[in-house]
């Protein structure tokens, strides 16, 4: 089955791409390195002939609200239009497990615009909704650190391995549309202080964690279990103690 890859340069893109191959598939990775540009829909025809489903895991680094909702209103538009031009009949996003609860959030505004564009769409599809990834922690510390102190906010997750999203993606990718949201996350839940102290650690990155939710990226409408999946969530056998073995030290 040819099955491009929406992002497939990205983190999550390079792994949906290996599970696409490694299960007999021919993977379109398109990215602006395969001379694609999403938010004008340059090069995706080319790109799309003679695919039959789609995985769209793009994103954006932007953090301003209304410039996150357009760059995904856009990418998706786009992206819709060239499916319906080049006879696709699945489209699959990735979205993130409980983006309707975090209002306040840029990021999750964004996903909400895009899960409400491809559901009212033309093209058939379903909606895959992960927890947040087990490399979440060290991205955070990355984004506040200053010198060798970083914040982190005491947030409470179920988090899941890339390669667990990939996998999922693949297989949902091939079977029918299921035209409804699926939500998958990992087997344990964590606190993100001490998930990211242990992966730093492995790393061998001494950094200082401070616990706050002061000067960092995420507000407290995250704390709680707002970020647990729900009842009905896929749960992926990675653990965060496996995925942990295999950082580079």
């Amino acid at each position: 089955m040819r099955v491009a890859v929406i992002g497939g340069t990205g983190l999550v893109g390079r792994h949906t791409v290996d599970a696409l191959r490694a299960g007999g598939h021919d993977a379109v990775a398109v990215s602006r390195r395969s001379g694609v540009d999403l938010s004008t829909g340059e090069g995706l025809d080319a790109a799309l002939d003679g695919v039959e489903a789609v995985i769209d895991v793009c994103n954006t680094n932007a953090t301003d609200r209304a410039e996150v909702e357009r760059f995904f209103a856009a990418e998706t538009e786009n992206l819709l239009a060239a499916e319906q031009r080049a006879g696709v009949g699945h489209h699959v996003l990735l979205s993130i497990a409980g983006v309707d609860s975090v209002t306040g959030n840029a990021h999750y505004a964004g996903k909400r615009v895009q899960q409400a564009m491809v559901s009212d769409g033309a093209i058939p599809w379903t909606i895959v909704a992960a927890t947040q990834f087990y490399e979440f922690g060290a991205m955070v510390a990355g984004w506040t650190r200053d010198g060798d102190r970083a914040v982190v906010p005491p947030l409470l997750m179920q988090p899941i391995a890339v390669v667990d999203v990939a996998a999922t993606l693949v297989e949902v990718a091939v079977g029918r549309p299921l035209g409804r949201l699926i939500e998958i996350a990992g087997p344990d839940t964590h606190d993100l202080v001490d998930m990211t102290r242990r992966t730093l650690t492995a790393r061998g990155d001494q950094v200082r964690l401070v616990a706050s939710w002061r000067g960092g990226p995420l507000g407290v409408e995250m704390a709680g279990e707002v970020l647990l999946p729900g009842d009905g969530a896929r749960i992926a056998a990675t653990t965060f103690e496996d995925w942990l073995a295999g950082q580079p030290g």
